[in-house]
């Protein structure tokens, strides 16, 4: 956006007409003081007006044009001092008002208008300090907004932590209490206590997972040679038997199949269980899911994790990752799971320096990670 000058209020405008007046005011008095004194020297030295005269003939100009006349001369040379001592008070006091508006400007934006930028055009130093008057208070707005929204986040964290927690507790407590009366029979009994574990588990991998993304960011790596496709495979060997009872078979490619990557295989194995799970639970319909490994250039490698289930749909693409965010849309547990296994991913991914997106349509869900060979050369890079 083009800036404007500032502009001026009629009060501006009358004091600087006024700074102006005076201004030629005091300098026609200077003038004509200087001009007295002048002719007052002349009068009683006659050498200076034989030697004014003197000049006046030899000084010479192309085509032969001697000087015009020293008074002339002299007072169009004091025209020409006065005008640039009139310029130079004018732009003095302009500058002043300007410097007067930027403050006016600061001090509304202090009061706590933080929204408000000073958007018009001053001399270039003064231009330079609200240029980064601007920049301080875009940055300080941004802070502010972050400030917010971790406050938010934490205000939903505890919200989506309690009602995870208080859902599976209940149930214990309930289950717990018929126990505890006595009235139940036997079979009962045995059935109320397989549920209170169930929900007891629940709640242990809540905490669990709560406990792994908080501690995440400060997470140190252990980066080890890793071999790709014998980690799927033991991976793969995990879920063979949960993938056998929904009639989902598992395929795993790598290629190059020796290749090889620096990595923590412990959290990598993780990223891999979070989106091996996440198809399992919710690729509806699916009967693959393919564990795929390409090695992409010199530096990068992309692993995938792909299901031809039902897809996820469009809205729900890009909240995927956020943490509690669930594809359902009621909090229901019928699936399990405490909606943080896929910011666990995302934040094992970063710690790695690498990327993950999500795509999906009515053919394939994939998960596409894109990780460096050497998270340490990329981070040295950086």
């Amino acid at each position: 956006m083009k800036k404007e000058r500032v502009k001026l209020t009629g009060a501006e405008k009358s004091e600087l007409f006024a700074e102006g007046i005076v201004t030629i005011v005091l300098l026609l008095l200077l003038n004509l003081s200087i001009i007295i004194l002048i002719h007052l020297a002349i009068l009683q030295d006659e050498s200076l007006v034989n030697g004014i005269y003197f000049l006046k003939k030899t000084m010479t100009f192309a085509g032969g044009y001697h000087l015009w006349s020293w008074q002339n001369t002299f007072i169009i040379l004091m025209g020409v001092g006065d005008i640039v001592v009139l310029y130079w008070r004018l732009i003095r006091r302009y500058h002043q008002m300007q410097l007067r508006h930027v403050i006016l400007e600061l001090h509304y934006i202090a009061s706590g208008h933080f929204d408000h930028r000073i958007n018009f055009r001053v001399r270039p130093d003064l231009q330079r300090v609200v240029d980064s008057i601007n920049s301080l208070v875009d940055s300080t707005v941004h802070s502010i907004n972050e400030e917010r929204a971790i406050e938010q986040s934490k205000d939903e964290l505890i919200t989506n932590v309690s009602h995870d927690i208080r859902t599976p507790l209940t149930s214990i407590i309930g289950y717990l209490g018929l126990l505890k009366s006595g009235v139940a029979s036997p079979e009962d009994q045995q059935k109320y206590v397989d549920i209170a574990y169930t929900k007891a588990e629940q709640m242990k991998s809540l905490a669990n997972d709560l406990f792994e993304y908080t501690t995440l960011k400060s997470t140190k790596l252990n980066l080890t040679s890793l071999h790709i496709y014998s980690m799927l495979e033991q991976v793969a060997a995990g879920f063979e038997l949960e993938a056998e009872k929904k009639g989902i078979e598992i395929k795993i490619e790598a290629r190059p199949k020796d290749l090889t990557i620096r990595a923590d295989a412990e959290k990598l194995v993780r990223v891999y269980n979070n989106l091996i799970s996440n198809a399992l639970k919710y690729g509806i319909g699916a009967t693959q899911i393919k564990l795929v490994a390409n090695l992409v250039n010199k530096r990068e490698v992309e692993l995938r994790v792909e299901n031809n289930g039902e897809p996820i749909p469009k809205k729900s693409l890009k909240k995927i990752f956020d943490r509690f965010y669930r594809v359902e849309t009621s909090r229901n547990t019928k699936t399990g799971g405490t909606g943080l296994g896929l910011s666990i991913t995302e934040g094992v991914v970063d710690l790695h320096h690498g990327t993950i997106r999500c795509e999906s349509d009515k053919n394939w869900t994939s998960f596409i990670i894109r990780l460096p060979l050497n998270p340490k050369k990329t981070n040295s890079k950086g």
